[in-house]
């Protein structure tokens, strides 16, 4: 259920609602970044009760753990669409991954699985719907919304921060278990916040969908409802994008499973005499992303209240481009590692922060997209099936990362970054074809950014 926006906006223009969510989800993203930062390091590791797996072994679960992750959300926004609503949902999922990260705690190989399952199916329920609740908070048309998304996107970036210091340093320096545990607790937090605040601050939204007048649900909600022309075109363009999204993110994911590793054995990671934890590494995407979503943000408020934002296929493509340039400094680093030495830290640095702007530019537009594009009446469903582009490309990510064996880091780095830039150039060059099926569910209003949009959004995401 899409439910009815939020009452109410902060002095920056976003409803309060906007924060809550920031705030569970960032907690929620903790929890999951920081046993993503863990996995591959714990499977490969021979101390502290890891598991001593072949690289090939680990980064194929990796694969197939952060696919089944992102495959899940299909069936939990149906469940929450049609019976019991996001919030319930988003409870639900919580729970459950709070008891996956506990699970893992316990150093045992079978509650290692247990706790993998307990992860999946709680994303399922947890991950669709709370980002179609931010889309809820706004009304169509609304030039704010592209800037809440990058808003919530920094509630992600700053839960994998906390997630890569907390569980990560846990895990390397005291014992893997110890940093699974702490993610469960931060699961916990996010979880507590958001059941006793809901009600105050998100109005109607995410509600389960309404049993009175039976009748006319069946008759206006009802997925078996025959849809129109051009809502077949808008479900179209969206399922047209997912393929390029799968692109993006099977190159954007080598950072938990093959950059993870190339950094743990071949990047000089002393800093002052002390050798820095690998986890730490992954912060410099979180810390981007912090220091950058306020400038999209702006940047696509300012443009919106122009008439001179960006398609959102356009903004896509560059994002692919951005990848493609992240994975040229990655070919350095690895030049310099063939070469005998350690790679300098630089290089890795710089390669995230390209990423860190090429996922400016596809994730928070495409989730605004979807709950944009989509008919309302399967928005949760829709943003499940664009998590399917990202099952897809995480399990092809571990393939393509276990592809190094035998190619070596140097290959794969020139293979996805050939392939990134190529989609990303391909998505332009469609863009406006794919823009013209959107039948304009894509534009926003002018004048729906009040005052300085621009510096709002901005001060909001700071």
């Amino acid at each position: 259920m899409q439910g009815t926006a939020a009452a109410g906006t902060t002095r920056q223009g976003h409803p309060p609602g906007l924060y809550l969510l920031f705030f569970t989800e960032m907690w929620e993203r903790m929890s999951y970044y920081g046993m993503r930062g863990l996995l591959v390091l714990f499977l490969t590791s021979t101390t502290m009760g890891g598991f001593g797996w072949s690289r090939e072994d680990a980064l194929g679960l990796y694969g197939t753990y952060t696919g089944l992750v992102y495959l899940t959300p299909i069936v939990g926004g149906y469940i929450a669409d049609r019976f019991i609503g996001q919030r319930k949902a988003v409870v639900l999922g919580g729970v459950l991954m709070m008891i996956g990260h506990l699970v893992l705690a316990v150093p045992s190989v079978m509650m290692f699985y247990i706790g993998l399952g307990f992860l999946i199916i709680g994303n399922g329920f947890f991950k669709p719907n709370i980002s179609t609740m931010v889309g809820g908070l706004y009304p169509q048309g609304d030039g704010r919304r592209d800037g809440a998304f990058t808003i919530f996107y920094m509630g992600i970036n700053v839960g994998a921060m906390l997630g890569n210091f907390i569980c990560g340093t846990l895990g390397e320096k005291i014992g893997w278990h110890w940093g699974f545990g702490s993610a469960g607790v931060g699961m916990g937090l996010g979880l507590i916040a958001f059941m006793l605040l809901q009600k105050k601050y998100l109005g109607e939204v995410g509600l389960a969908p309404s049993k009175p007048a039976t009748a006319v649900v069946a008759r206006e909600e009802s997925p078996k409802k025959a849809f129109s022309r051009d809502e077949i075109d808008r479900i179209v363009v969206i399922f047209i994008i997912a393929i390029f999204v799968v692109a993006f993110w099977a190159g954007f994911e080598q950072a938990g499973g093959l950059m993870n590793l190339f950094t743990n054995e071949k990047v000089d990671r002393t800093v002052f005499g002390q050798e820095v934890p690998t986890t730490w590494f992954q912060n410099f995407n979180s810390f981007f992303i912090v220091a950058l979503a306020p400038v999209f943000a702006g940047l696509w408020s300012w443009l919106a209240a122009r008439g001179k934002d960006p398609s959102i296929p356009v903004k896509m493509g560059m994002g692919l481009i951005f990848l493609a340039v992240g994975f040229v400094f990655m070919l350095g680093a690895a030049s310099q590692s063939d070469a005998g030495a350690k790679a300098a830290a630089h290089w890795v640095i710089l390669a995230y922060l390209f990423h860190t702007m090429g996922e400016l530019c596809l994730s928070p537009v495409g989730l605004s997209m979807v709950t944009k594009v989509a008919p309302h009446r399967i928005v949760s469903a829709m943003m499940g099936v664009w998590f399917l582009a990202n099952a897809a490309a995480n399990k092809l990510s571990g393939v393509i990362g276990a592809a190094s064996a035998k190619l070596g880091e140097f290959d794969v780095f020139l293979y996805l970054g050939i392939g990134s830039g190529v989609a990303g150039a391909i998505l332009v060059v469609v863009a406006p074809i794919l823009k013209r099926m959107m039948h304009g569910t894509d534009e926003v209003k002018p004048t729906a950014p009040s005052g300085d949009a621009a510096q709002g959004n901005t001060a909001a995401a700071a």
